[in-house]
């Protein structure tokens, strides 16, 4: 396991080395934040339901343990999941947990994403929605992670700030794409 570890780690730190990653906002052997936003040209209320409702049409799915074969859900309530599912629906991943909901403005989430989960590793991850300048809604994606483990988190950092960029982009290039508009 460990091995494998280190090759995910040695490939990833090679994808990132041909570009600055700008929104590591801090980072430490034991813990990192990473902070990526987008403006999009639609209401707060499409990004919020694009958001929760859609993820399984906007999250890249080689960012998923399944690939095409998965299905990302977000229940977007106080203890709901961030899950996927393999088409067979007998693979199951409990992602994140939802931990606080305002509608159209904020998302937390708890929990490691991907490898991080592995290593017994926990964050928060936030998507911050608020009116963008000269229009749209701006969305922050803030992750900060940390924990226990003999490899030095800094150097995950510019990995996982590459990965919330692609997600982020994900959901933005969806809505810019013509995501259905919120119901009222």
């Amino acid at each position: 396991m460990r091995t494998v570890r280190h090759a995910l780690i040695a490939i990833c730190l090679a994808a990132v080395a041909a570009s600055a990653a700008a929104a590591v906002k801090d980072s430490a052997a034991n813990g990192f934040t990473v902070e990526n936003e987008r403006t999009v040209a639609v209401d707060a209320d499409t990004a919020w339901k694009a958001l929760t409702q859609d993820v399984d049409r906007w999250w890249p799915k080689d960012h998923t343990w399944w690939g095409r074969d998965s299905t990302l859900s977000i229940d977007a309530r106080a203890g709901g999941c961030f899950c996927e599912r393999s088409g067979d629906g007998r693979r199951q991943a409990q992602h994140m947990t939802v931990s606080f909901v305002e509608p159209g403005k904020t998302l937390r989430l708890l929990g490691g994403l991907g490898p991080l989960q592995g290593m017994g590793l926990n964050g928060a991850m936030e998507f911050r929605l608020s009116p963008g300048q000269g229009g749209g809604t701006r969305i922050v994606l803030f992750y900060r992670a940390g924990g226990y483990t003999p490899d030095d988190l800094s150097k995950f950092a510019p990995v996982v700030d590459k990965v919330q960029g692609l997600q982020l982009g994900g959901l933005a290039d969806y809505l810019a794409r013509g995501a259905a508009p919120a119901r009222p």
